[in-house]
C-alpha cells in the first residue's frame, strides 16, 4: 500500500478505521534541528546547529557572584529537578555552546552526535552537506527516511508536511525527493514507496482575524471556523511542505497562542494527526505549536488547548541527541504517540479529565 494513499483511496481506506497503529497518520515535522541538523537563516552547520540544541537542554542556575552553575551533567528536555533554568533561556541560544564559556563540560557529547551525522562514502550533492575540514554530513536525519521506510512496509497510511519558520524547506523537499527515487545509500527500498513530493511551497499566515493556507493555487481561511483546513491537512497526500508564521509567533511573544497551528479532531475515527519539532515545549508561554481540539462532533470552531493535554499523544518534543543516534526514534515517538491516543480517546468518552501522557 503506498504510503500516500488518502482517505478512502482504495487500499489505504480498510486498513486504517479504528485501533491503535490503524489510523492514517498525518505527520506535521519541522525542519531545523529536527530532522535538519543546519539552518540557512543563521548560516548554521551542523556543527553550530547541533550547539544551539545543546544549549537548550542543558540546565543549571545562576549563582550568588553571578556565575553560571550546572544542575545537570546530562542534557534532557525537561527540568531535571525544580528552580533551573534551560542555559538558552538565560544566556540565548549558542552556537559556540561547547566550544566557549561553561558550555564546554558538554564538548565530548557533541563531538560524538557530529561524528553520527558524517555522511557515509561519495557525498551527495543534494542529500549531503559539507562541513568543516572537508567533513560531509546527513542534511536529513537517517532516522526520518527509517520512519517513512517502516511505516510503509508495515502498510501504512501516512503524509508528511513539513512546517517550518526558516527557509530550509526547497533543499529539504529536494533531498526527500531524491532519497525516494533510491538515490540514499543506506535506503535504497525507499523507491519502492511511489510516494509523491511536491515541491510546490506552501504558506501559511496568521491574523487575528484567520488563518491563511496558500500553495499554488490552493487558498484556505479560517474566518468561518478550522475544520476547512482539518479537512485539507486530513486528505493531505504525499510529502509536502509549508513555511509558518515567524513573525506572528514573535508578535505573540513565542507563545504557543503565536505558533504553528494544528487542529484535532478527537471524532474522527480513521486520522491521527502528529506535530513533531523541537520547540514543542509543556511551557505555553514558551512553544511553538498552536493546538486546537474540536471538542464536538462535527464542530466548525476549536478549543485552544493546552500543550499538556496533547503532549506526546499529538505534540513531540524532538531530542535532537536521541534522533541523531537511534535510528528507530521517531519510529518509537510516533508509535508512543498512537498508544496515548488510544488513552486519551478512551478518557474522553468515558468523560474523564484528560490525562497528560509524558511516555517515560
Amino acid at each position: 500500500m503506498s504510503g500516500g494513499t488518502g482517505p478512502g483511496g482504495g487500499a489505504g481506506s480498510g486498513a486504517m478505521s479504528g485501533g491503535a497503529g490503524r489510523r492514517r497518520l498525518v505527520l506535521h515535522v519541522d525542519l531545523n534541528n529536527t530532522v535538519v541538523v543546519a539552518d540557512a537563516v543563521s548560516g548554521q552547520g551542523p556543527r553550530a546547529a547541533l550547539n544551539t540544541f545543546l544549549s537548550t537542554v542543558t540546565w543549571g542556575r545562576v549563582g550568588a557572584a553571578g556565575e553560571w552553575q550546572w544542575a545537570s551533567d546530562r542534557p534532557s528536555l525537561r527540568p531535571p529537578c525544580p528552580g533551573v533554568l534551560s542555559y538558552y533561556s538565560h544566556h540565548g541560544r549558542d552556537p559556540a555552546f561547547t566550544e566557549t564559556g561553561p558550555g564546554r563540560c558538554f564538548r565530548d557529547l557533541h563531538a560524538h552526535h557530529l561524528q553520527l551525522l558524517e555522511w557515509p562514502g561519495k557525498p551527495h550533492d543534494v542529500l549531503s552537506v559539507p562541513g568543516e575540514e572537508n567533513r560531509h554530513y546527513h542534511l536529513i536525519l537517517p532516522s526520518f527516511f527509517h520512519l517513512l521506510e517502516t511505516l510503509h512496509r508495515e502498510g501504512r497510511a501516512f503524509a508528511v508536511v513539513f512546517r517550518t519558520f526558516g527557509t530550509d524547506l526547497p533543499r529539504a523537499l529536494r533531498a526527500v525527493s531524491c532519497a525516494l527515487a533510491g538515490q540514499h545509500p543506506r535506503f535504497p527500498a525507499l523507491r519502492d514507496l511511489a510516494l509523491p513530493v511536491d515541491l510546490t511551497l506552501g504558506r501559511i499566515r496568521c491574523s487575528k482575524r484567520e488563518v491563511v493556507l496558500t500553495r499554488g493555487a490552493e487558498r484556505l481561511g479560517t474566518q468561518e471556523g478550522g475544520r476547512k483546513l482539518y479537512d485539507y491537512f486530513s486528505s493531505f497526500e504525499g510529502i509536502g511542505g509549508f513555511q509558518d508564521h515567524f513573525d506572528w509567533w514573535a508578535k505573540n511573544q513565542f507563545s504557543s497562542r503565536g505558533g504553528k497551528p494544528l487542529w484535532i479532531d478527537p471524532h474522527d475515527p480513521d486520522l491521527h494527526h502528529i506535530f513533531i519539532d523541537d520547540n514543542i515545549r509543556l511551557d505555553d508561554a514558551d512553544t511553538i505549536v498552536h493546538p486546537q481540539v474540536f471538542s464536538e462532533r462535527g464542530s466548525r470552531n476549536p478549543r485552544r488547548t493546552p500543550t499538556s493535554e496533547l503532549y506526546n499523544i499529538c505534540l513531540v518534543q524532538t531530542n535532537l541527541l536521541e534522533a541523531i543516534a537511534d535510528e528507530d526514534y521517531f519510529l518509537r515517538c510516533v508509535r508512543k504517540c498512537e498508544e496515548n491516543y488510544e488513552r486519551y480517546l478512551a478518557c474522553r468518552e468515558q468523560d474523564a479529565p484528560s490525562q497528560q501522557w509524558d511516555g517515560q
